[in-house]
């Protein structure tokens, strides 16, 4: 553990995390780690064990604390009001892993001892249907903050917060690469939500200078960053367009069924200027400054394993 002075961070290194494991167990088999894991990804159960049941018995901590606030807040006003869930907000680049982080976390959450509800929603929902991004010329701007519909997440995230037995979220299509019309996923009544996508640490643009300013990050009770070299999420990427060319797209409905047929040279080709003309852009002026709002910061290295996390001071 290692605590600098001047840092808002106390920094773990992987052997000194993997420690504060205690006596958690692990409840997922190696093939349901393999489900939830991402396409180019080998995540190891050594990796479930060091990093993610550590990191489950810290959110199962905070959880329990946040409950006994909210006990304790009833008792002071004299009456039981209703529970809220416990907002866990998960950020970082495209193809850097957030998917299945919050997807591992969603599942050993569940399996915890009191079985809570959990919840993941993905913030690919709420990005303006292609046509309106056309309209508007941001197609090309696909991810950017602009992009989304901020003012429909912040609604569904204030319904979330506000205690609504049941709030609904528009539905993304990575195979159509579009919002499907009128598809919802309904959020009924969870313990815990997992908000996932690589906008939900950005600060929006506030047009009118007499509103206040509503993040999307004001809702979470607590918030994590997936983090690596700027090197390696572009090789993940890469490597990643690559399998989706002989795989996704190859179906006659993909949205990207123009690129099934390229080489290995050309989708790689294709994917690097997709990389560096959008993805890097995004990264470099709206994700990665973002990084250090975060709670917890998950670094990861070269081959995806963890190396490092950072957890905020208290």
């Amino acid at each position: 553990m290692i605590s600098t002075k001047y840092s808002p961070y106390i920094t773990f290194s992987r052997e000194a995390w993997a420690k504060l494991r205690f006596n958690t167990p692990l409840t997922l088999t190696q093939s349901e780690i393999q489900e939830l894991q991402g396409m180019n990804e080998k995540l190891s159960m050594k990796e479930v064990e060091d990093i993610y049941l550590p990191l489950t018995r810290l959110l199962n901590l905070y959880i329990k604390a946040s409950q006994q606030l909210h006990t304790v807040t009833d008792e002071f006003f004299g009456e039981k009001t209703r529970k809220v869930p416990y907002v866990i907000g998960v950020a970082g680049s495209v193809a850097v892993g957030k998917s299945t982080t919050s997807r591992i976390l969603q599942s050993l959450l569940m399996r915890s001892p009191d079985h809570p509800k959990v919840e993941l929603v993905t913030t690919d929902g709420f990005l303006y249907p292609n046509d309106v991004l056309n309209k508007n010329g941001l197609m090309e701007k696909k991810g950017f903050p602009e992009s989304y519909n901020i003012k429909e997440l912040i609604t569904f995230l204030t319904n979330l917060k506000s205690g609504d037995t049941k709030v609904k979220a528009p539905v993304y299509s990575h195979l159509y690469y579009d919002i499907i019309p009128n598809t919802y996923q309904e959020v009924v009544q969870p313990d815990i939500v997992i908000i996932e996508g690589i906008n939900v640490l950005q600060t929006p643009k506030n047009e009118d200078k007499t509103l206040p300013s509503v993040y999307v990050s004001d809702f979470f009770d607590l918030s994590i960053f997936v983090d690596a070299d700027e090197k390696d999420i572009q090789q993940w990427y890469v490597d990643r367009f690559k399998l989706l060319k002989d795989t996704a797209f190859t179906k006659r409905e993909s949205y990207f069924k123009r690129f099934a047929d390229l080489s290995v040279v050309e989708a790689e080709k294709v994917a690097t200027d997709i990389w560096n003309n959008i993805n890097k852009k995004n990264l470099d002026l709206n994700i990665k400054p973002t990084k250090n709002r975060a709670d917890i910061i998950v670094r990861k290295g070269k081959n995806h394993s963890v190396s490092n996390i950072k957890l905020r001071k208290i």
